[in-house]
């Protein structure tokens, strides 16, 4: 992979592109060989050695053993080196941070979970931060020092113009206008900050049911309703921010909600929100409605919904179906998706079922027709999109040998 005809480069720049073509290679596909890392990267076979012996060098790849099975010698074969880097994500809820530390091929190594229960924090908001990722960076055996870069992702959005976080004024304690430099001060690693359903397209799309798609939209629901933009591959994050912020979107069939973000409420929350699915359960008159928290009853309910066939689950399964199209038909309207991304454990608990009703009341209310899918990424997905972010930005830099 040496560069098409026509663009210049140094024979430094070319062997660094030939570097980065040979380390991700061996992240897609696991233990190789030279002569396979040749034949896939269209390399001769000492400029592969080279190239190897290089990365070797460097600390970015290891021996692992001989390929075995085959006619001929066995082959030495080569991996990414684990312990090249390592990075970690933070998923931010009222009730809890859940931390995690990975290596650079990808790996959880670590995890931690704070539990942050209360409307006062009983810690200021950088001590539980602080907090949360030591405790997964001792999971992973490793120290503070060791970790490159952290991702931290939150309900809202964090203002580039001011800094300070909006759209979730349930998350107590992170809304004061110098949180973000007492965090750069505190912790010895750069941080970014991320939307939560943001992370959460980052991880389908690195990983799951949007791998391959540059325009598709997610819709989560589960804590709350949202959703992520993923335009030309690209997050549309908006002016502020608050992109994807549909459970503020007025929509037919609710009452009109004034002063949303005082009421941290809209329209399409009111109606299709977790919230309301227990209450249309008892409606519909479903009988033991569990209890506990709203988006763990809410998932249960859907789940029962999409075992049945006939009868009041069902009827609520198709009237939620109806309540999701309506305010999907605005998104796809405005922005003609190529997929629709349905993730969030109240809508992956209906599975195909719902996706298969809602698919079909939106032909019903859109004239663009995108195809929708259930997510793919189920476990911690906001904290598996924290880790990719955070991947992708030190795999730039530690993958980067032309420096």
């Amino acid at each position: 992979m040496a560069g098409s005809a026509g663009t210049p480069g140094t024979p430094r720049v070319l062997r660094a592109m030939n570097d980065r073509a040979a380390l991700d290679l061996l992240l897609e596909h696991g233990p190789l060989s030279r002569t396979r890392i040749g034949k896939l990267t269209g390399l001769s076979k000492p400029t592969a050695s080279q190239l190897l012996a290089r990365l070797e060098a460097a600390g970015l790849v290891l021996m692992t053993g001989t390929s075995e099975g085959r006619p001929g010698p066995n082959a030495q074969l080569y991996v990414v080196n684990p312990a090249a880097a390592h990075v970690a994500g933070l998923d931010v809820t009222p009730e809890r941070i859940l931390a995690a530390v990975a290596d650079i091929t990808g790996r959880t190594v670590g995890e931690y979970e704070l539990p942050t229960p209360g409307r006062r924090p009983a810690q200021p908001v950088v001590r539980q931060v602080t907090d949360a990722l030591d405790g997964a960076v001792k999971a992973a055996g490793l120290a503070a020092s060791d970790v490159h870069r952290v991702v931290i992702g939150t309900p809202g959005a964090f203002d580039p113009t001011t800094g300070r976080l909006r759209y979730a004024s349930h998350l107590p304690g992170w809304h004061s206008p110098t949180l973000l430099d007492e965090l750069a001060a505190a912790l010895p690693m750069p941080v970014e900050y991320e939307n939560d359903v943001n992370l959460v397209a980052l991880a389908e799309q690195r990983l799951g049911a949007a791998r391959g798609h540059h325009d598709f939209v997610l819709l989560w629901n589960e804590g709350g309703l949202g959703a992520a933009l993923v335009l030309g591959g690209r997050l549309h994050r908006g002016w502020t921010g608050g992109a994807g912020e549909v459970g503020f979107l007025p929509v037919p069939g609710a009452p009109l909600v004034r002063q949303v973000t005082r009421a941290n409420s809209g329209g399409y929350q009111e109606l299709a929100g977790s919230q309301s699915i227990p209450k249309l359960a008892r409606e519909l008159g479903i009988q033991d409605v569990p209890t506990g928290p709203y988006a763990e009853v809410a998932a249960t309910l859907v789940g029962q919904a999409a075992d049945s066939a006939t009868g009041p689950h069902r009827r609520l399964l198709e009237t939620y179906a109806t309540r999701l199209a309506t305010g999907l038909a605005s998104l796809v309207s405005v922005l003609d998706p190529e997929l629709v991304v349905l993730s969030g454990a109240s809508l992956t608990a209906g599975g195909e079922p719902l996706r298969t009703l809602v698919q079909a009341e939106l032909e019903e209310l859109a004239a663009s027709r995108p195809r929708l899918v259930v997510g793919d990424v189920r476990e911690h997905p906001v904290l598996r999109g924290a880790l990719e972010s955070a991947l992708a930005a030190t795999r730039d830099e530690v993958f980067d040998t032309s420096r």
